[in-house]
């Protein structure tokens, strides 16, 4: 079954939402199946038709007035009627203490009740930010994420074409490791990527003849950071002197990942070639081209209007 366990959702987010438990613990192996909130107002109310029992309830400043106006019978009945429904966990927000019959009915029903201190829609906020990083479709590929004058630059290539030690290159002149070898990636918003490293391997990297450094302790805590928007793809490539690499950059190759088509440039890789300088200066092009401008297209106009004038 897909989805987040209750529990993971509580350690996760216990201190930013400062949640405190109240009751039903024996339900927190519930699974959260949705990234979306819910304020079960209309539940509350009778009207249990389209009712999203499948997400987190937020229960706020409406909700609980309103439950304070019903008569304890009436109270009583509706929140047994919310309960019948399959829901994973329920936070009450505004530090309101929940009427007696929440606590009971969450207890028996082993749904856990959460309280938090913040407001409503701060709680639901956080929330749906929490999940949507949570259940954003994922893939892990080879790789080594870096951050080059501000552009996250995937460095890809075969086993043994140097990315590690070009990604420990651009560390020493000054720029920043995501991660090495393996790339978590995260499709963002439908319309963007964003890379990351596992929390075991963090802040090292694998060198051939070195074996596994810490980049932490070599080049100090400013050197990496967690994750960043893959803008771009290195390819790092073996020199074939039979192929034919492009020498003008006219035209335009992508990747596509998770339905987000990222611009890809190729570096042929031999001795003599300084690879970390070039991995720079495509990140500076990458900028360049962002603001509009772009050389090749600028040079290839030039030409144009000289051959136009010769006629």
């Amino acid at each position: 079954m897909k989805g987040i366990r209750v529990r993971y959702f509580y350690e996760r987010m216990k201190d930013e939402l400062h949640l405190k438990l109240l009751a039903g613990e024996d339900g927190l192996s519930r699974r959260i199946q949705v990234a979306e909130i819910s304020r079960p107002g209309l539940a509350l109310a009778g009207y249990v038709d389209f009712f999203a029992w499948r997400r987190i309830q937020v229960i706020g400043k409406v909700e609980m007035t309103y439950l304070r106006s019903l008569d304890s019978d009436t109270r009583a009945k509706r929140i047994a009627e919310l309960f019948s429904f399959r829901i994973p966990c329920l936070i009450v927000s505004r530090q309101y203490v929940p009427p007696r019959e929440l606590i009971e009915e969450a207890e028996k029903a082993k749904v856990p009740l959460f309280r938090s201190p913040m407001i409503t829609m701060r709680v639901v906020n956080r929330a749906t930010m929490f999940l949507d990083e949570e259940f954003a479709p994922t893939i892990s590929i080879p790789g080594n994420l870096m951050e080059v004058f501000g552009v996250g630059v995937l460095i890809r290539g075969k086993s043994g074409v140097g990315k590690s030690e070009t990604a420990l290159g651009l560390i020493e002149r000054g720029h920043r490791l995501i991660t090495d070898d393996v790339v978590r990636i995260q499709l963002r918003e439908a319309k963007y990527v964003v890379g990351s490293g596992a929390e075991l391997t963090r802040h090292h990297m694998e060198i051939r003849g070195l074996g596994i450094v810490n980049v932490q302790a070599l080049f100090g805590a400013v050197c990496f950071r967690d994750n960043i928007q893959i803008d771009m793809i290195i390819n790092l490539e073996s020199w074939n002197a039979a192929k034919e690499y492009d020498r003008l950059g006219m035209e335009d190759e992508f990747c596509n990942i998770l339905g987000v088509d990222v611009p890809v440039t190729t570096i042929p890789v031999r001795e003599g070639r300084d690879v970390v300088l070039l991995v720079e200066t495509s990140a500076l092009c990458y900028r360049l081209k962002q603001t509009g401008y772009n050389p090749a297209q600028e040079l290839n106009m030039k030409l144009l209007q000289i051959m136009n004038k010769t006629k």
